[in-house]
């Protein structure tokens, strides 16, 4: 970011954050550099490198002379501490109190980890109502919708809410070989009843564009001879409409509530991180993206909402906000066959610059013009 002209910064969780010099008022463009584990090398990292691209050529063209263009990276998105940390902390939804509890998968605290970074003594960065106008985030779809429908940019026009939970199953450790099958409180057996249970409940109640997805299991202590005294799953559900959500939720409580018998198997429910809420894309600049598109790509864009949470979500509440997709290879992400062909990823950057550079004039009162070709 430095070596772009940008005046760059660290603050205490994280975040990296460049800022155009010598302006009051700027776009605001970022996405995220972390991965899931296993994860592709596209998923947020790419629309940092647009952010950090258009900020340089803007730059260079002398672009930036009333509103600049400020680029994030915001931490932690993928949940190693709470999930989409670093933009919550940007936008005031995380406060201090709020770190200081926070632990990853080994047991290793924020504020440790902090510390370790040398970033405990660093205050947060914030979002500047007063400077910034408006987000803007480009992504790579990791789904299979645009490749499906021959399409090659995509306008997101929203996002999906997240809730996700742990259930935990807490029975008896015993010997497998001498405890007969009547008298075992057996958590792993429950948690299995359990989870075939859910996915029918689910169904009765979910939407068309629902989904829900247990993606890890644990069973203490983890022996073929022992019975398993705890348990866990790990569970998300994801819709666009917050009452869908709701009512899935209802029904999750519903089936704890039916399967917990203190005197066999009891069964608790506690979220794993804070919900993120439905978000809807802000429909100027949704207006703006279309038209850059239509202009580079003609008949090769599409609409359609983001299956996936992205820290655009968290912006969407405090500054108008809009995404950009690009297509994933055979829908596929959170895996290290995630690709995109070099001419989409250079098309979708053209695309997102002819738009910011679109919003950067007319938001200055001066005609437009485009920058993509620097």
């Amino acid at each position: 970011m430095t070596e772009a002209g940008l005046i760059a910064s660290i603050d205490g969780i994280g975040n990296v954050i460049g800022r155009t010099p010598g302006v009051s008022k700027a776009l605001l463009v970022g996405s995220h550099t972390d991965t899931q584990r296993e994860g592709g090398w596209l998923d947020g990292s790419l629309g940092v490198i647009y952010g950090l691209e258009i900020a340089r050529a803007g730059l260079e063209s002398h672009l930036f002379t009333e509103i600049g263009l400020d680029v994030a990276s915001w931490v932690d998105e993928e949940a190693r501490f709470a999930r989409l940390l670093g933009s919550r902390a940007f936008c005031g939804e995380l406060r201090e109190s709020d770190l200081a509890v926070l632990h990853d998968r080994e047991g290793l605290s924020l504020s440790d980890a902090r510390r370790d970074a040398g970033l405990a003594m660093r205050p947060l960065a914030t979002l500047e109502p007063e400077r910034h106008r408006a987000y803007l985030e480009a992504h790579i779809e990791q789904g299979a919708v645009l490749e499906a429908h021959a399409k090659r940019i995509g306008i997101v026009t929203g996002i999906v809410g997240i809730r996700t939970f742990r259930v935990t199953f807490t029975g008896e450790q015993n010997h497998a070989g001498t405890t007969p099958m009547h008298l075992r409180r057996d958590a792993g057996k429950a948690l299995v009843q359990f989870a075939a249970e859910l996915d029918l409940l689910f169904k009765s109640v979910a939407g068309e564009a629902s989904v829900w997805t247990i993606g890890e299991i644990q069973l203490h202590p983890g022996a073929e001879s022992i019975i398993p005294g705890r348990a866990e799953l790990l569970l998300q559900i994801r819709d666009v409409d917050d009452g869908i959500l709701q009512r899935m939720q209802h029904a999750l409580v519903q089936c704890v509530a039916a399967r917990s018998d203190p005197a066999t198997v009891l069964v608790q429910l506690a979220e794993s991180s804070p919900p993120t809420a439905p978000a809807r894309m802000d429909e100027t600049l949704q207006a703006s993206l279309r038209k850059s598109a239509q202009g580079l790509a003609p008949s090769t864009w599409m609409s359609l909402p983001s299956g996936a949470g992205h820290d655009a979500q968290i912006f969407s509440s405090r500054l108008p906000t809009g995404m950009l997709f690009i297509p994933s290879i055979g829908g596929i992400s959170h895996s290290f066959r995630e690709n995109t062909s070099d001419e989409d990823i250079t098309l979708g950057c053209q695309v997102f610059a002819d738009a910011v550079s679109s919003l950067l004039r007319s938001s200055a009162g001066v005609p437009d013009t485009t920058l993509i070709q620097n």
